[in-house]
């Protein structure tokens, strides 16, 4: 088998994390159990791009048991789980990841998922999609359609259709409300929160906590960081996020203005250069900065390095530069998403619903995709529906039906008031 990981001599300590996070994923666990038999992917061979966690491995092994044939990569050069990799591996999937790849590195794992020759997609990022498009659009013809897990993808792909530029079908699966308003706002507020602490150890109570990007992923953030006593601040360039930031009881400034005053800086915009050299220049001695958004671009670490006189890893995952004016800056995770960098990513209960989308959306590809137009396609609301219902059930908690007269009383324009 063709496979690239750190040490397979970690599976076993891989496989023991799986089974924590299946005990924890009763949605997807439940729907691997319903399509064992059926095999709706049978015959299918899906390229993935996606963190190597605990949580992704019960993905993956949900969409082997339901017949696929898998490759899988990282999406991000410092998320991969080095012993989930070794696991997965193990069972005899082929797995192009490790933590700490160089950029060049990252996207041969990535080429090496494309040889599989794939007939389905599931990207974080875009990245997969982007080099199928860039460097072998011969085989896009053999993809019957793809998903897409985040944000910042949904947004580039949303850009190639309207270009012109996209040459099969993809699903939104970030744009879920059982997925963007759970993962992203609790998912990421949490983990967040836990790869600052693992890597700094600091006390959070007190703090200047400056959050760059008020969308879901900024919003759950926030809101951790502030039931942990900070004081939050908000960065922002639209003015009806900022406007809900100011409503939820957060201070809202410029970065220019938060440079000045904050402790603790976290960027979660998917945009360059949201902190540069001016606002390294203004932070305090001792500032902390780090990013949760999908790309390193938004802490410009350049800008930073050209004013710095050293820099040395002070504890894992927390790299202090000092500065030519005296001042030290910490930076988390080299720029990289200090959840998956620094922590483990989002919480498996909550993944659970996030990859259970992912799963029924590539049995509809599979199904459906041929059919499809070329474009970025939302989820179903009732699969969003039965996914929340599922969740409810798993946890044991009842809600109410509407009766048919109340469902009457709905549809009826002429009832008035």
């Amino acid at each position: 088998m063709n496979y690239k990981v750190k040490d397979l001599s970690l599976a076993k300590e891989g496989r023991l994390k799986i089974e924590w996070a299946e005990s924890r994923m009763p949605v997807l666990m439940y729907l691997r159990e319903l399509y064992s038999k059926e095999k709706p992917l049978k015959g299918q061979r899906i390229a993935g791009c996606l963190h190597v966690t605990k949580e992704t491995a019960v993905l993956v092994k949900t969409l082997v048991v339901s017949g696929a044939e898998v490759a899988w990569s990282g999406c991000n050069p410092l998320s991969t789980q080095d012993e989930i990799a070794a696991a997965l591996v193990d069972e005899g999937i082929p797995v192009f990841a490790w933590h700490g790849m160089s950029v060049d590195e990252f996207y041969w794992a990535i080429e090496k998922t494309i040889e599989i020759k794939p007939t389905l997609t599931l990207d974080d990022g875009a990245d997969l999609i982007n080099t199928i498009h860039r460097k072998y659009p011969e085989l896009a013809k053999n993809v019957i359609a793809g998903t897409e897990e985040t944000t910042t993808g949904v947004h580039r792909l949303r850009a190639m259709e309207k270009a012109g530029a996209l040459l099969y079908p993809v699903v939104a699966v970030n744009d879920a409300e059982t997925k963007w308003d759970f993962d992203n706002v609790y998912g990421t507020g949490q983990s967040s929160i836990d790869g600052i602490l693992r890597a700094t150890s600091v006390l959070l109570a007190g703090k200047n906590f400056v959050v760059a990007g008020y969308g879901h992923c900024g919003k759950g953030t926030a809101f951790r960081a502030r039931g942990m006593g900070a004081h939050v601040i908000i960065t922002e360039v639209s003015p009806t996020h900022a406007l809900k930031a100011v409503l939820d009881g957060f201070r809202v400034m410029t970065m220019d203005e938060a440079s000045e005053i904050g402790d603790i800086f976290i960027t979660a915009t998917g945009m360059k250069d949201v902190i540069v050299r001016r606002h390294f220049e203004r932070m305090k001695d001792g500032a902390i900065v780090c990013n949760t958004g999908h790309y390193d671009c938004e802490v410009n670490l350049k800008d930073l390095y050209s004013l710095a006189v050293s820099k040395r890893e002070i504890r894992p995952n927390n790299e202090e530069y000092l500065l030519k004016n005296g001042k030290r800056i910490y930076v988390l995770a080299k720029g990289r998403l200090v959840n998956l960098a620094a922590a483990e990513g989002h919480p498996s209960e909550v993944m659970d619903m996030s990859f259970a989308n992912q799963f029924l959306s590539l049995i509809r590809c599979a199904r459906e995709g041929k059919n499809l137009e070329v474009k970025v396609h939302n989820i179903p609301v009732e699969q969003d529906e039965e996914l929340a219902r599922l969740k409810l059930k798993t946890m044991g908690i009842k809600i109410d039906s509407l009766t048919p007269e109340q469902k009457l009383y709905r549809d009826d324009y002429m009832a008035g008031t």
